[in-house]
């Protein structure tokens, strides 16, 4: 969206980028912008033992090869800051003040009356130029040292600094001068500079530079005791949020295309349609900012992103609510609900319907889930055939009931089915409950067990009735048991600074090991014919009046005739988890008897795995195996796998042998001054709801599952209720006749459509046109171009992962999209869409592996429509249809 407006509006191309603030730095991030057409990449947060010890033998640029299996087709040139960071030094040996911040540090909302800032530097005058000077030149200098060439980037500011650029650069203009007329003194010269320049003149020095594999810089840790891995799950409800906000943006595009190709004579306003993407699209947006997502800012901030989150979200539901009438000519009678996969305020008792849209580009067989008043009700599809379901007695509420309905829906299609009180036919079955006595784990006899197993077709769960935990899991096809267990800890953490290291919302600080919290679990199964619900509730002791800490685990059946294969293999684990008390930092521990030597894997962007061993470290040895957890982790011994996909990101480790923990929800209070004057202590008093798939197999089999697991939790089927009047609901005769929507989109399972969107972009996919337009003041104001679709498929195996869906795979284009009408053209572009891939030229930088070539160039291009997409590729099209 970015690079569009940026493109549309000065036909401007950014080719580098600088990440100087985000906490650590993942392996996906060069990748992409390499895809997107970079030729080198700033970051500065790594852990501060390893910046030491590569700024001391000159090591702070490298070739990174981000992906395994993209390599060096995909590498870009890093420069890592030096110890400074992005701030000029602050420290003047002949001022008290800062450094070289002549505005002084900005205060906001109120500005001083009398225009004096705290810490403003003395003005530059003839009386100290020369001081200033000297102190400039020796911090350049010692920097040089830690570099290979003879240009030093040198960062002027700070955080919020040149809020007044006027001051700060009729003083840097006197220095800048100062220094460059005694240039033979000093031993520099200084120029104003953009990164493009600098890394131009590194470049042009032509040197050979070492080789970076795809291993991350994270955890990032700033001192021995800070380790900066608490950001992973401060703020989980702002994570889920804006993860469930992506994922219906995701749908809502892919929605809204088909619509304008399939439905040229609809009757919605597509600008205003896509004002309502773009207010979603610009949230989810917002959102990434290192001080967003990652929990770090403060309430009032917090507010904004989730306000602009939840409006964007109404905005997109309803469009895709008024796209469903629109096609089905609906009378608009009554409300409109529209609502995501959430277990939603009880509908009115009137007749629903539930319009189910499946945003990926496969057949799912899964289940949605409606809240309804009672337990006797029938459910039906288009055709007026009965479809499965379950209904029972819901978590939250004692006067709902939740009803799962197996849904089966091809890619990028919906299903409409209606949901009816009992009419005498065959009705949802009925869950029914046993409940077990509440066990005192203090007091419970681990020798003598009474066992209970939970079946379906892929595993026996196995419960102790004498504690009410898990005791172990059975994969039924190889018939391998694992032992498992799971229980919640919290880390007590100190919230004086006189006492010792603080836990924030950046950083985690046990001060201890994790203490077990229930000493008493109380148990509840809800089983029907196609899910049991294992309900376990935690309490701090066996007479606790309520509990602050539950599992729901689900385990499904599929009927016969339906493919299972996903659904049979997934264990869905839904948290409750909350309210904390202050100073606690909760986490569930999986315990399992794989040998795993305390091995953990993990992803980086939910695009590619990282190893990461287990490492012994003098202090703070707890907070540095913290991981993030964007989707997917997972630990394994030389036979079995156990996966772990979550539906927003966690902080994850591995403590012992055969144990994974994620890190569930932190509350937090500490009397750091910068926290207090910033508001930055985390004290969320919520009560958080998390979901985890837990998947147990081989490797062969966990891996043919995963990556399609994944998508499948982060885009769950798309909701939407609405009221139906009437007696009997006149089907629709397109409905009747065919009971799939039209074509579906479908790719192979190794593939995944990324992107199927309208940008809107109106700027020339020709450079030299685009570029003239602008010139000539042509740039056609407010007209939104509907012609243009933006396709991403993205391939989801490396190299290597798995004997068949590691293969590249062909695509035909034109056929792929035939659904939505005849494909005429297909231009391959960058990763944002703004260069042809024919005529990127991206830097190709000297290493010792690759003397050679000057430039990458994308030899291959799509003739013909097909296109073949290898390992780890990530292709992006500009696609044209034959217009109506």
């Amino acid at each position: 969206e970015g690079h569009g407006f940026l493109y549309e509006t000065f036909g401007f191309r950014p080719q580098f980028s600088w990440h100087v603030d985000p906490f650590g730095a993942s392996a996906t991030t060069p990748t992409l912008f390499a895809l997107a057409g970079f030729n080198a990449h700033l970051i500065s947060r790594i852990d501060y033992d390893l910046k030491a010890d590569m700024q001391k033998n000159k090591k702070l640029q490298f070739v990174w090869q981000g992906s395994p299996s993209l390599s060096e087709r995909q590498e870009i040139f890093t420069h890592v800051m030096d110890q400074y960071s992005y701030c000029t030094p602050s420290q003047l040996p002949f001022s008290n003040r800062s450094g070289f911040f002549w505005n002084g540090f900005a205060t906001f909302p109120d500005p001083p009356k009398d225009g004096v800032y705290p810490n403003m530097s003395l003005p530059v005058t003839d009386a100290n130029l020369h001081l200033y000077a000297q102190t400039m030149v020796a911090n350049m200098k010692e920097r040089a040292a830690w570099f290979r060439t003879g240009e030093v980037l040198w960062p002027w500011g700070c955080d919020k600094q040149f809020f007044n650029a006027s001051v700060q650069y009729s003083n840097m203009d006197l220095l800048v001068d100062y220094i460059n007329k005694h240039s033979a003194e000093f031993g520099v010269t200084v120029q104003y500079a953009t990164v493009s320049d600098y890394f131009q003149a590194v470049y042009s020095r032509n040197l050979t530079w070492e080789i970076r594999d795809s291993q991350d810089f994270l955890p990032y840790s700033t001192e021995p005791f800070q380790a900066w891995t608490g950001f992973y799950t401060s703020r989980s409800t702002l994570k889920g949020i804006a993860r469930r906000a992506s994922s219906l943006l995701y749908a809502g595009e892919s929605f809204f295309t088909q619509y304008v190709w399939k439905h040229p004579e609809g009757s919605i306003c597509k600008y205003k349609a896509l004002k309502q993407l773009q207010s979603l699209r610009w949230a989810v947006s917002e959102v990434q900012h290192h001080d967003g997502i990652t929990g770090t800012e403060s309430p009032k901030v917090k507010d904004m992103y989730l306000n602009n989150l939840m409006y964007g979200m109404l905005n997109v539901k309803k469009l895709m609510a008024s796209i469903i009438f629109d096609i089905n000519n609906a009378k608009k009678n009554g409300e409109v609900y529209s609502s995501v996969y959430t277990k939603g305020s009880g509908k009115p008792d009137v007749d629903l319907y539930v319009v189910v849209y499946n945003p990926l580009a496969w057949n799912i067989t899964t289940f949605v889930t409606v809240s309804v008043s009672s337990e006797a009700m029938s459910v039906y599809d288009e055709l007026g055939y009965s479809v499965p379901a379950q209904v029972q007695s819901s978590v939250e509420s004692q006067s709902t009931y939740d009803l799962y309905i197996l849904v089966e829906i091809s890619g990028l299609s919906y299903r409409k089915y209606s949901i009816k009180p009992l009419d005498g036919k065959q009705s949802a079955f009925i869950g029914s409950s046993i409940k077990y006595k509440r066990r005192d784990l203090t007091r419970a006899d681990r020798q003598s067990r009474q066992l209970f197993p939970v079946v379906n077709n892929c595993y026996q769960i196995v419960f102790d009735q004498n504690t009410n935990l898990m005791h172990s899991i059975t994969e039924r096809e190889t018939n391998q048991t694992v032992q498992f267990t799971q229980e919640f800890l919290e880390y007590h953490v100190n919230g004086d600074t006189k006492k010792g290291p603080i836990s924030d919302n950046y950083l985690f600080a046990p001060n201890a090991s994790a203490v077990p919290v229930s000493k008493a679990v109380g148990l509840e199964v809800m089983s029907g014919n196609l899910m049991t619900e294992i309900r376990q509730y935690f309490y701090s002791n066996v007479t606790s009046q309520d509990y602050i800490y539950a599992v729901y685990t689900r385990l499904y059946t599929v009927p016969e005739g339906y493919d299972g294969k996903l659904l049979c293999h997934r264990i869905e684990q839904e948290y409750s988890v909350g309210p904390l008390e202050l100073n606690r930092e909760a986490v569930l521990r999986t315990s399992t008897n794989l040998n795993t030597r305390q091995l953990l894997y993990t992803d980086n962007n939910g695009y590619q795995m990282q190893k990461r061993p287990f490492k012994a470290y003098v202090n703070n040895t707890v907070a540095r195996n913290y991981y993030p957890m964007v989707q997917t982790a997972y630990i394994e011994d030389d036979t079995t796998r156990l996966m772990l996909l979550a539906e927003r990101a966690h902080g994850v480790s591995s403590q012992g042998n055969g144990q994974v923990e994620v890190m569930l929800h932190r509350r937090l209070w500490n009397n750091l001054q910068w926290n207090l004057n910033n508001n930055l202590t985390l004290n969320d008093s919520s009560v958080v709801r998390p979901v985890i798939w837990l998947i147990l197999g081989t490797k062969a089999v966990t891996n043919t599952l995963y990556r399609a697991s994944g998508l499948a939790l982060e885009h769950r089927p798309v909701v939407m209720f609405g009221a139906l009047s009437g007696d009997k609901p006149k089907l629709p005769r397109r409905l009747q006749e065919n009971s799939v929507h039209d074509l579906p989109v479908t790719v192979p399972p190794n593939l995944h459509l990324q992107t199927l969107s309208i940008p809107g972009w109106r700027y020339s996919s020709n450079h030299a046109e685009q570029v003239h337009n602008i010139h000539m003041g042509k740039q056609k104001q407010g007209d939104a171009d509907f012609s243009r679709v933006l396709l991403r498929i993205r391939h989801l195996y490396e190299v290597g992962e798995d004997p068949v869906l590691s293969q590249p795979v062909m695509v035909d284009l034109k056929s792929l999209l035939k659904g939505l009408g005849s494909v005429v053209a297909v231009e391959e572009r960058s990763l944002t869409g703004t260069w042809d891939v024919n005529t990127l030229e991206r830097w190709k930088w000297k290493t010792a592996q690759y003397p050679g070539k000057r430039f990458f160039n994308n030899t291959e291009t799509s003739e013909d429509f097909l296109v073949t997409v290898y390992p780890k590729e990530i292709r992006t099209f500009f696609v044209y249809f034959q217009v109506q």
